[in-house]
């Protein structure tokens, strides 16, 4: 396999109809990313949109969001742990277009 970039992770998150993993997942993911932090009622990176946002978002939405988490980890050096844990769940751990 070519090394990972940002880039190809998120093609392989889009796969198969991939929106996003699943919230629980989700949020596992979003703990990993370094250097979370506050800023003013928010956060940076943002929340993953789960919980109250799960339902008011949209598929695009949800799917450009998880490329941000992506990113930040790629620009924060934490794109290989992001990676083997998106590359590592089951595909029923993924939310899909269809769902």
């Amino acid at each position: 396999m070519n090394e990972e970039n940002a880039e190809t992770l998120i093609t392989y998150s889009c796969e198969n109809n991939r929106v996003c993993p699943e919230p629980s997942h989700w949020n596992e993911l979003w703990e990993m990313l370094p250097n979370r932090h506050r800023i003013g009622s928010g956060w940076e990176p943002p929340l993953p949109l789960i919980l109250g946002a799960w339902n008011y978002t949209s598929n695009l939405e949800k799917m450009m969001r998880l490329a941000e988490h992506i990113r930040w980890a790629d620009k924060h050096g934490k794109l290989e742990e992001v990676s083997a844990f998106l590359r590592g769940i089951k595909e029923t751990d993924w939310h899909h277009l269809s769902d």
